[in-house]
């Protein structure tokens, strides 16, 4: 539920998402408009309008097609949620992650200069290195492309005054994610279907967040000045290891099927990213409200109902 103040701010605020279409640009735009903001969707495919927002069809990694948006939209706020997301280890993925990830925040980056009074906030990834972890190999083209948009955001902020922020955001769980290759959706259908997933060893931690408080944590940073120039983790700062995932996942569904561990073989330079969500606390005043446990059942839920 949004505060008084967040409502005020956001009434009438002309605002701009890429990669409207995807599952949290879908629940980003559905917020902002009940927020009475006045939303710009972007997508390469046709949307449809469900709550006033008006859609553009754009390919982001198009400079004329970005800087026409940002002209003629004057947003107050950027939301760039458009990105190829992907973690296999294959080398055919980096020409389309550079392309894809790199070339459509450079391409906003550079539109938003005209217009100095526009925020920005760019959806980045725990995957991405942080400076502290020195020397450490990115652990796969879709992580470096974060990692390097990330790069230009700071070079944009400190040469020319760009107002953007950098969310680096677990793992997003929740209803209406339709791309059933992503664990939870894998596995919560499988196990509705009585099937049995298949799995790797199941030994890595992740941070996990919910859809609502990722969209809340957008919302946060749009509002709030002192974002500018930084980076944020997003998750709930609590790693939960994939096969402790699944079986909570096992004992809601219920049923006979088992997870298969180990039938698939773990991916290379796979390790714990947990959030450190102590600056989004201070500066953001934003905190993940929805425990694994009761995501995973609404998100079970919602499968439930949409596949009965």
């Amino acid at each position: 539920m949004a505060s008084p103040v967040a409502e005020e701010y956001w009434r009438a605020r002309p605002v701009l998402v890429t990669g409207a279409g995807g599952f949290i640009g879908t629940h980003l735009v559905r917020r902002l408009s009940a927020l009475g903001a006045r939303v710009h969707a972007v997508s390469r495919r046709p949307g449809e309008s469900s709550n006033g927002e008006t859609w553009h069809v754009a390919d982001v990694a198009d400079a004329g097609a970005v800087e026409w948006l940002v002209g003629s939209t004057r947003p107050a706020v950027v939301f760039h949620l458009a990105s190829e997301v992907a973690g296999a280890r294959d080398p055919r993925l980096v020409l389309p992650m550079l392309h894809s990830n790199l070339t459509s925040v450079v391409n906003l980056l550079t539109a938003v200069t005209e217009v100095p009074e526009t925020r920005v906030v760019l959806a980045g990834s725990l995957e991405e290195l942080r400076p502290e972890e020195g020397d450490k190999a990115p652990s796969s083209p879709y992580a470096v492309s974060k990692w390097a948009a990330d790069g230009y955001a700071r070079m944009f902020h400190h040469l020319w005054g760009v107002q953007v922020s950098n969310l680096r955001i677990g793992m997003v769980y929740g209803p209406g994610r339709q791309d059933t290759r992503k664990l939870v959706p894998y596995v919560a259908l499988s196990l509705l279907r009585g099937r049995e997933p298949e799995l790797g060893s199941g030994t890595r931690h992740l941070d996990w967040v919910y859809v609502d408080d990722v969209v809340d944590a957008f919302l946060a940073t749009g509002e709030t000045p002192d974002a500018a120039g930084r980076a944020f983790d997003i998750g709930t700062g609590t790693g939960t290891s994939i096969r402790d995932t699944v079986e909570l996942l096992s004992r809601i569904v219920g049923g006979r099927a088992r997870p298969r561990y180990g039938a698939l073989t773990d991916r290379a330079l796979d390790s714990a990213r947990i959030a450190d969500t102590t600056a989004a606390a201070e500066i953001l005043h934003w905190r993940p409200a929805v425990g694994l446990e009761e995501g995973l059942r609404r998100t079970v839920d919602w499968f439930a109902r949409e596949n009965g």
